[in-house]
């Protein structure tokens, strides 16, 4: 079987290029999802003619594994794509030929260093986690990488702001896809941080605020990576072997907040892509109280009554309809966005939902559940009740959910367990917030509360709801009531 290399393709599977591309983009970062969202994206300008630039893939930490195997293909891999899209179940491969190479700065410091001093760079994407954009203090040595991502940005800066002599048409556009709000504001302040840490010169600063642009970003499609156990038939179906092939969903959103004459030179809107310009906070807003807000709302009542996966609870009817209904009669009313947009969102949450390849688990979704309640749907069950004067009947159902799933039963490790019908699950937390439950939950396991006195107890936490949720009126006993009738009254 031939191995994923330009020299053993087939015209079958590509035409090689005659015209090498420039190479335009810095990249850290060089896994599953920038290979199936940003590197996707790239190839798909490159296709239409929109774009003539590759990426280089720089590896983020001393660890990685995936440049070897980038270089050993010729930076070609496969996206395959399989979901719902537009009501109709899709399944499609693409060889992805966006990367040009990929380098270890750890041993090749040097060739980050000349790309940094190449006239063709444009842009730099990242995706290190949400770890890797965060403030380290290290040392500067010009010779070798600095160990942290923003270390890394700066030290590329400093040497494209020696080689072209402080020149201010040669900064680059620096686009963070890490999942943190404001990525491109605090990549920006903890770069400058950097630079005084490190006593470079206030005109390097200068030229970096001015020069350089810091984007805010907003991210969105599963990409699962790897698909382990199917080896044998993607072998057969493609023809090749491919050690890094990427399954992801179809759908994708990248909100990008950045000028015009970024968006002209990264056309992915005239692609046919879901790439939005601008302000990133009201899909944050979508994203936060549709997406997020629905698989919050539905995890603990769908995993109590029986099921496993987001997948399995949209194929039984009654847990479909609940998540439906409160996806789009409770939840969709509270979210101030365009009708027409916000309706075309939810209905793609749902697509996504019922994506029969993607085995998305109920108790994934419910780590730190009390959390993700408050900041995903609680704001749109406080801002039901305000619209409509009433309680949100399914939002409530729900936090009655999430108020037995969280009923300990014992011990896991360092965090608490869970039972489901014989079926023990870890309640996962923080120390203080478990101890607060299992305080709760044992005054009402030796009967010295009620069930709705240990309700309010809860409810009355500031700390963990950002506010007293029994000041909600009807609400404790609302979750009561339900908690007393059991998750199977749902079903």
């Amino acid at each position: 079987m031939r191995g994923l290399e330009w020299k053993k393709l087939s015209s079958e599977h590509v035409n090689q290029p005659t015209d090498q591309l420039k190479e335009t983009i810095v990249q850290v970062g060089e896994g599953n999802f920038l290979r199936g969202f940003v590197d996707w994206m790239i190839h798909q300008l490159n296709e239409k003619g929109l774009y003539d630039g590759k990426v280089v893939a720089i590896q983020p930490t001393p660890h990685g594994k995936v440049v070897p195997k980038l270089n050993a293909q010729d930076g070609l891999y496969t996206s395959v794509l399989r979901g719902v899209e537009n009501g109709e179940t899709v399944n499609r491969a693409e060889l992805i030929q966006s990367i040009s190479r990929g380098i270890d700065p750890y041993n090749n410091w040097s060739e980050v260093l000349e790309l940094a001093r190449s006239p063709h760079i444009e842009f730099m994407f990242s995706n290190t986690t949400e770890a890797g954009l965060t403030y380290h203090q290290e040392s500067f040595d010009e010779s070798s990488s600095p160990l942290s991502f923003p270390g890394k940005v700066v030290a590329f800066l400093y040497e494209r702001y020696k080689a072209f002599e402080g020149d201010t048409n040669k900064g680059i556009t620096l686009v963070p896809c890490e999942l943190v709000e404001g990525n491109g504001d605090l990549l920006k302040e903890i770069v400058l941080k950097l630079i005084n840490d490190w006593n470079l010169s206030d005109d390097f600063k200068q030229w970096v605020e001015e020069a350089n642009l810091f984007c805010n970003t907003l991210v969105d499609r599963i990409v699962t990576g790897f698909p382990r156990g199917e080896e044998e038939d993607f072998r057969e179906r493609l023809g090749y072997d491919d050690i890094l092939l990427t399954v992801g969903e179809p759908y994708h959103l990248f909100v990008i907040d950045a000028p015009e004459h970024v968006a002209k030179k990264l056309p992915f809107d005239q692609a046919g892509l879901n790439v939005k310009w601008g302000d990133t906070t009201p899909y944050r807003e979508l994203k936060v109280r549709l997406l997020n807000g629905a698989h919050t709302m539905m995890f603990a009542a769908c995993y109590l009554s029986g099921v496993d996966t987001v997948y399995q609870s949209m194929t039984n009817e009654k847990l479909a309809a609940f998540v439906k209904d409160g996806l789009f009669n409770e939840i969709l009313p509270t979210v101030d966005a365009d009708d027409e947009e916000k309706e075309a969102f939810a209905t793609s949450v749902l697509e996504r939902f019922s994506n029969p390849f993607l085995e998305h688990q109920l108790t994934d979704i419910g780590m730190n559940p009390l959390y993700k309640f408050k900041t995903r749907v609680v704001p749109s069950l406080l801002a039901y009740v305000n619209k409509f004067v009433e309680l949100p009947e399914k939002l409530s159902f729900s936090l009655a959910a999430l108020l037995a799933y969280t009923k300990p039963v014992g011990k896991e490790g360092a965090f608490l367990a869970g039972d489901r019908d014989g079926t023990r699950y870890v309640i996962r937390d923080n120390e203080e917030t478990l101890n607060f439950l299992s305080d709760v939950w044992a005054a009402y396991d030796a009967k010295e509360a009620t069930l709705e006195e240990t309700v309010y107890n809860l409810l009355a936490n500031e700390a963990i709801w950002g506010e007293n949720l029994t000041q909600v009126e009807g609400l404790t006993k609302k979750v009561a009531s339900d908690l007393e009738k059991g998750i199977q009254s749902l079903v």
